[in-house]
């Protein structure tokens, strides 16, 4: 456990660095853990980029697969001055980001403070898979989610292997995927979308999907007609597990645990709630979920280390580890 974070909102890994951590907090600072000691160079701050506070500030962080020889990584913030998503690539080197390194991949115009998505996460096909939400306010007013012209309410993927990669569109009907990662071991794709009023919910993309899925919002929340409309495009997808305001108010997505040091969870998908605090656990192979014995604060994500070890990140400041 580790506290003194300022209002973490993401713990992660690089590739090839299994005693260090990197926090991601909401302000734009990636803080660097070594040894259970904050170190007191930040490994990154883009501060001045960013606008923070509600939903908005330094969301996403992802390592590139090659990072121990290319020092790349990428993140994910919502700028200054105008809110708009901001997607960007950057090197390191000597355990530093090189703030002249900086590439702008992607911009995306946001038209309110909210439901910005913001999680960055490689895929098994080595391309950067990027889940944005609808655009904000409340009930998809402008129905983004199903338009697919916009990237709002949508998952897509960046070959960023390429010069100046272009969004590969995955699935539409997303209303704000807030963390969403690959099981190391099927490749599946698990989503926590967040609901509007009513429902909370977990989505699965299958490994080898073909074709353009559709989540089904605004049209459904959760597996409930919202509105009284025609789906958009793609072939709908309704949630594995979902969850009614009685028991929260924001999903938190997690991971399917693959590590050795809590047996018990083991081929188990983790996944909270953030006003709750509440975990469940649900089998990745199908079944019933169940709430697990613990509670977390403010949780705003979980991470999960290089041995497939998982963790709690609390928004208070905070980061657990998942122990026997």
């Amino acid at each position: 456990m580790i506290r003194g974070l300022q209002a973490p909102v993401f713990v992660t890994q690089a590739p090839g660095e299994p005693s260090r951590f990197y926090v991601v907090e909401q302000d734009g600072l990636i803080r660097v853990l070594e040894n259970g000691r904050i170190r007191a160079q930040p490994f990154l701050d883009v501060r001045t980029r960013v606008v923070a506070g509600g939903e908005q500030g330094l969301l996403g962080l992802a390592f590139a697969p090659t990072y121990a020889k290319s020092g790349t990584f990428y993140v994910n913030y919502t700028a200054r001055g105008t809110g708009a998503t901001v997607i960007d690539r950057f090197r390191a080197r000597g355990g530093r980001a090189l703030a002249g390194s900086r590439q702008q991949l992607l911009t995306v115009p946001q038209p309110y403070a909210n439901h910005n998505g913001g999680h960055l996460m490689f895929g098994p096909d080595g391309k950067l898979w990027v889940g944005l939400g609808d655009g904000g306010s409340g009930g998809d007013p402008e129905n983004r989610s199903q338009n697919r012209s916009t990237p709002l309410g949508k998952l897509f993927r960046l070959d960023v292997r390429k010069r100046s990669p272009k969004p590969e569109l995955v699935a539409v009907g997303l209303r704000n995927p807030w963390r969403y990662a690959f099981d190391r071991r099927t490749g599946d794709l698990w989503i926590g979308d967040v609901g509007q009023s009513a429902i909370e919910e977990i989505d699965v993309l299958r490994r080898g999907t073909s074709g353009l899925v559709n989540f089904g919002w605004d049209v459904y929340e959760g597996r409930s007609r919202f509105e009284d409309k025609e789906l958009g495009p793609g072939r709908l997808v309704q949630p594995v597990s979902q969850y009614s305001h009685d028991a929260g108010c924001s999903v938190t997505g997690g991971y399917v645990y693959r590590g050795t040091g809590v047996p018990h969870l083991r081929g188990r998908y983790l996944y909270g709630d953030y006003c709750s605090g509440t975990i469940w656990s649900m089998p990745a192979s199908g079944g019933e979920a169940r709430i697990e014995p613990v509670k977390v604060e403010s949780l705003v994500s979980f991470g999960e280390d290089v041995r497939g070890e998982l963790y709690a990140v609390s928004q208070a400041g905070t980061i657990f580890r998942f122990a026997r």
